[in-house]
């Protein structure tokens, strides 16, 4: 005999024996069937948690994975009428114009680790909120007093956009660069003066003193660098395994255990007139003299990006320089007025005529073949024609880096710290891409190898084939003959910056050069707004402590909670039905118990024992 018993609210047990199976099993049929079903009800809920599991925290993280390319991409709409949004502006006034850029982000998740979610303001027809007036503010340092009328339809446009009932407790920053920075102090302060006095009395913005200020070229590189690894999703913590992580001393706290994290990426910015580097320096730094390290103090910069200022997971110490002079324009005058002079003065030396006339002009070899180009100056003009040499234009342009024998130098003899190689990622902007791009067509990764073989052959090919391709369209849209004719000068001018200046590796494999990110021009504003903000968090967090930082169970509480109830309602149900089941069963029981008496009676039988129920 096979007992079954089973312990619920209602104990019950049913036998089944050899003898006389078909009666039993007709008697406890239900039984069987509800085991059956609780069985079924059991494994299904095991299968749905297991696969809904795996569901979502597949798309937990998909969505970590791709939250930054999700934010670059939205090109919606800013939804106004949202009360969870914020708002903040930054105007960038630069040496040729003013910029403002309106942005915005939801409320703070409460997670003291990650960061405000802050994106460009977009208006009802999808386009970023951003406007420029000319000429740049340095123009009004002789009167400053129209200052405040200059930069007021900069902010009546960002008053539009911005729902009134936020402007007061939309930050606004006005930052000052290149221009305002080569004017004198006094003139500096009373251009801010203006500023500072009469905008809180035309706008309601949250506009204080610290508000408006001349950054210096290392705060601009630093936001810069923020500004791109925010977009490119750096900052963000992983636990994927194919994530790029590095060992970080955190300044501050050598006495501690290394952290890891996300590699973030350093970025290389050549313009016209000036060359940028910035990127995290990981570890500790050493120097090789007493000077050095008070040259490098100018050059490093030690910032929380978290709100909470004891926590050390957001501190970064990132290295900036800036060279004047190295940009691919101002490279190339600096060339031509250094090859002027020395013609000029070899030709009094040894009494030739070279360049003075189109008929014996000065072979340049950093000139596209039987390219001519004329150099002025003092009223005289020297003639050039190209000879196409690429390699012979990296040797003649290598002492223009002015390089040192001190260690861990760069351009001009500047303390560099030494740069991971094998751990690192750099993005090279402007002239890193327009060199790569525009003509080559190689924009994107970087490879010396290719670069340098493409170089060569665009150098060695003759200017009026170069032409001929210019006038059948197969070069950039953008690209034009005063591109075509110093390609082969910028090409070796950005070879030797990158792999002499800033000594990589001609094997070095991490260089993307770019335009845009996510087809999104990334503005040093970006990272501005983000540092200046980034105590704002607080304030949520402290109205949501309870959730503290408990990110990864918040993604999944709705699942847990809604199957967690699931299964208490199952068994509360199984629970019943086995109930009323067992009150059958023994109501049953009494109705034979009772009939077999009666016919006992009836017979004259003594009545007989019946096991009860168990």
């Amino acid at each position: 005999r096979i007992s079954i018993s089973c312990l619920l609210p209602a104990s019950w047990h049913f036998s089944i024996s050899p003898v006389g199976c078909p009666r039993i099993l007709n008697t406890t049929l239900r039984q069987i069937v509800v085991i059956g079903i609780l069985a079924a009800a059991v494994s299904l809920l095991y299968y749905s948690l297991v696969v809904i599991r795996n569901k979502y925290g597949r798309a937990y993280r998909d969505k970590r994975f791709h939250r930054y390319l999700a934010r670059v991409t939205d090109t919606e709409a800013t939804d106004t009428n949202n009360p969870n949004l914020n708002y903040g502006i930054v105007v960038d006034c630069g040496s040729s114009g003013s910029r403002i850029f309106v942005y915005c982000w939801p409320r703070h998740n409460g997670n003291p680790h990650d960061l405000l979610d802050i994106k460009q303001m977009r208006d009802k027809n999808r386009k970023p909120v951003v406007m420029k007036i000319k000429p740049g503010i340095s123009e009004f340092a002789s009167s400053p007093e129209k200052v405040s009328d200059y930069i007021s339809p900069l902010l009546s446009f960002a008053a539009e956009h911005v729902p009134r009932a936020k402007h007061k407790e939309t930050p606004l920053y006005i930052l000052c660069t290149a221009g305002m920075r080569i004017l004198p102090e006094s003139q500096q302060k009373a251009i801010l003066e203006d500023l500072l006095t009469d905008i809180p009395v035309h706008f309601d913005f949250l506009f204080s003193d610290s508000h408006a200020e001349v950054i210096s070229g290392k705060q601009e590189g630093v936001y810069a660098w923020i500004g791109i690894n925010f977009v490119l999703g750096r900052f963000e913590h992983t636990d994927d395994e194919d994530e790029a992580i590095v060992e970080v001393h955190v300044p501050g706290s050598e006495n501690k255990e290394a952290i890891f994290r996300k590699r973030t990426v350093g970025i290389l910015d050549m313009g016209g007139v000036s060359t940028q580097i910035a990127y995290e320096v990981p570890k500790t730094v050493s120097f090789a003299s007493s000077q050095q390290e008070e040259v490098a103090k100018n050059l490093l910069a030690e910032f929380n990006l978290g709100c909470d200022a004891h926590q050390t997971e957001h501190v970064y110490r990132v290295y900036v320089a800036t060279f004047l002079g190295f940009g691919g324009n101002a490279a190339r005058q600096r060339y031509e007025d250094n090859l002027f002079t020395s013609t000029v003065l070899k030709n009094r030396l040894l009494g030739k005529q070279t360049g003075l006339t189109s008929d014996s002009p000065y072979l340049d070899p950093c000139l596209p073949l039987d390219a001519q180009d004329e150099i002025q100056q003092n009223g005289q003009i020297m003639y050039l024609r190209g000879t196409g040499d690429f390699n012979l234009c990296r040797e003649i342009i290598q002492p223009f880096m002015n390089k040192t024998n001190e260690t861990q130098t760069s351009l001009n003899g500047v303390y560099q710290p030494a740069v991971h190689f094998q751990n690192s990622e750099f993005y090279g902007f402007s002239e890193f891409y327009y060199c790569t791009e525009d003509v080559l067509r190689m924009g994107g990764d970087y490879n010396a190898a290719k670069f340098t073989k493409a170089a060569k052959d665009y150098c060695a090919t003759k200017w009026s084939v170069l032409r001929e391709r210019f006038d059948r369209g197969l070069y950039a849209s953008h690209a034009d003959l005063h591109r075509l004719k110093y390609q082969c000068f910028k090409s070796a001018w950005m070879y030797e910056v990158f792999h002499s200046g800033f000594s990589f590796p001609v094997s070095y494999s991490n260089l993307k050069t770019a335009l845009q990110v996510y087809d999104k021009e990334v503005q040093w504003t970006l990272g501005a707004i983000l540092y200046r903000t980034r105590f704002l968090p607080l304030r949520d967090i402290q109205q949501e402590n309870f959730r503290g930082s408990h990110s990864h169970w918040r993604s999944f509480s709705f699942v847990y909670n809604h199957y967690l109830f699931f299964v208490c309602f199952l068994i509360v149900l199984l629970s019943i039905l086995l109930y009323l089941l067992r009150l059958r069963r023994i109501h049953r029981r009494m109705l034979r118990n009772s009939s077999s008496t009666s016919l006992w009676i009836e017979e004259g039988l003594p009545p007989q024992k019946i096991a009860g129920p168990l």
